[in-house]
């Protein structure tokens, strides 16, 4: 039954699942496959469920797709794992990170890439190449694959086949139902306990499995900068929230109290160029910029960040760590690299990818995305734009509220990097513009990355600036999980009853990534972690064999 029948004290069936995420759903679903009885917990509305994947871009890291071998890509999930492994920086000692880093690397094509398209759903033919690495080796090859539809028509279709399914009378979906502690009987889970903030009032769910679908600790920003790693600078004194408040590690910590393992919690999967949502769905949201990469990237002070080139697709970590201590940044650039190379991670802001329409696509990549520029400058007070140096120095300063840019230092900094950028002898020898000459060479970025374009082309104009905030997205981190998705307690061995999937196990073993992800295996972690989790609660007679 639903809420809307009203707030009960306590519901039972064969497996709770806690969230209502992806990760969430596709257990659910997995197990109405396998004639359980199924409650559903979502801590969020109605209108939402589905969770960060209604509103994600719909990327996935997969390795030996027909995507692939069409554009000449040779892969295979050895490579895949090396990469992995490296990149992450997992060492021998991380013995369930690197098992479900080998599970992904070797099962993500059947049980993630053929069982999306057995839905009904269509990858884009451009396979990507993000993460190349900068100081540390990322992706060998493009593995990124993106959903016709976005994470968005993902979600919908699921939810679908949820609701239409031939054992639907077996699910209880509770929405506004937020989970606030683990019920332990005789050393098991037996379910939670929790509110209904629809109706004010307490609840319990008990079940003979319990399955952690919260998601991470990014939601809460205190227990983002709780676990901050030492060794990194920052955190910055105030940034943005691009993950869901009740991803807030209330269960993280429940699960501890009953001795689980939590790994990996300050590893975390941030961004450093995000501006606030102009319409927010909650309090501190953010949005995420894929940022152009032909840009003069600066600190408050209009200086050049470094030592490493801030280029986006090399080390999403990297640049991370290299403003985390700094209150906002500045990228400057001009129009045509704004329309050309700007774009906005999720569904919201891709119109064309979520409801396929390939013309309008390939023309925002041929001709530049007039519209999301537009869009930007008339909706955020992040972007502004300006005809000379000079008014865009006062404009920036306005809006900090500092007078701390000076045009004289934009303008120079801009014919500086203009020279390198107009003669070929230079590029080479330049720290980004080199790294913008390597990544032209794959297709899909020369499409969508100017061909060494000057800042101040006057044709180009007006310039453009945009004030970008850290913000706050994913945690790589979570609670210990073997291969059959079961929480690890503190010697290893499984909790009696629970169990835990996507974001909330790390997108498993609590750490699969290790410090840094290939990206494009979180969406895709969390339906593998929950068709795995499923195959365990309730193996098939193939699968037991």
């Amino acid at each position: 039954m639903d809420n809307k029948d009203g707030c009960q004290k306590e519901y039972r069936a064969d497996t709770l699942v806690i969230g209502g995420g992806i990760a969430g759903i596709v257990t659910a679903l997995e197990l109405l496959d396998r004639n359980r009885s199924v409650i559903l917990l979502d801590a969020d509305t109605k209108e939402r469920f589905g969770g960060l994947a209604l509103w994600a871009f719909g990327g996935m890291a997969l390795a030996g797709t027909p995507e692939q071998k069409r554009m000449g890509v040779q892969d295979s999930p050895q490579l895949c794992f090396d990469d992995w492994v490296r990149f992450g920086e997992l060492g021998e000692a991380e013995t369930w990170p690197r098992a479900w880093a080998r599970c992904y690397a070797e099962e993500s094509r059947e049980l993630v890439h053929d069982w999306v398209k057995s839905l009904g759903l269509k990858f884009m033919p451009a396979v990507n190449f993000v993460e190349r690495g900068e100081r540390i080796k990322g992706n060998s090859v493009p593995r990124y694959h993106v959903l016709w539809g976005t994470g968005r028509e993902l979600v919908q279709t699921l939810i679908e086949k949820l609701f239409a399914h031939p054992n639907r009378d077996k699910l209880t979906v509770l929405h506004e139902y937020r989970a606030t502690r683990l019920v332990c009987e005789d050393g098991s889970v037996r379910g939670c306990a929790g509110v209904c903030s629809a109706f004010g009032c307490a609840f319990t769910a008990l079940a003979d499995q319990t399955v952690v679908a919260t998601g991470g600790i990014n939601g809460s920003i205190e227990k983002v900068r709780q676990n901050w790693l030492s060794d990194w600078p920052g955190p910055p004194e105030e940034f943005l929230n691009g993950a869901n408040p009740s991803s807030d590690g209330v269960i993280h910590e429940s699960a501890a109290e009953l001795g689980a393992r939590l790994d990996h919690l300050g590893d975390m999967w941030n961004y450093a160029a995000g501006v606030p949502h102009p319409q927010p769905h909650f309090e501190g949201h953010g949005l995420s910029l894929i940022p152009p990469k032909t840009c003069l990237w600066l600190d408050p002070d209009g200086r050049p960040i470094g030592p490493d080139p801030m280029v986006t697709g090399f080390d999403t970590n990297g640049l991370c760590r290299q403003v985390a201590d700094l209150p906002y940044t500045w990228q400057v650039l001009n129009r045509k690299i704004a329309e050309r190379e700007l774009a906005i991670s999720g569904a919201e802001h891709n119109p064309n990818i979520v409801n396929h329409r390939l013309l309008g696509f390939l023309k925002d990549m041929l001709l530049g995305n007039s519209r999301l520029l537009k869009q930007m400058l008339s909706e955020s007070t992040e972007f502004i734009a300006a005809p000379s140096w000079k008014k865009l120095a006062r404009k920036m300063n306005a809006l900090s509220g500092e007078d701390r840019i000076r045009a004289s230092r934009l303008e120079s900094l801009a014919e500086q990097y203009d020279s390198a950028m107009r003669d070929p002898d230079l590029r080479g020898g330049h720290p980004q513009i080199s790294r913008i000459a390597e990544a032209r060479k794959w297709r899909t970025e020369k499409l969508r990355t100017c061909k060494f374009q000057p800042i101040g082309d006057k044709k180009a104009g007006p310039l453009i600036a945009i004030r970008l905030r850290f913000i706050s997205r994913k945690s790589l981190g979570g609670l210990q999980t073997d291969l059959q998705c079961r929480v690890l307690d503190q010697a290893g061995e499984p909790i009696p009853g629970l169990y835990a999937v996507g974001e909330a196990a790390g997108f498993g073993g609590g750490g699969a990534s290790g410090k840094r992800s290939l990206e494009g295996t979180f969406l895709s972690g969390c339906i593998l972690t929950a068709r795995k989790a499923a195959a365990a609660i309730s193996p098939s007679s193939s699968e037991s064999a």
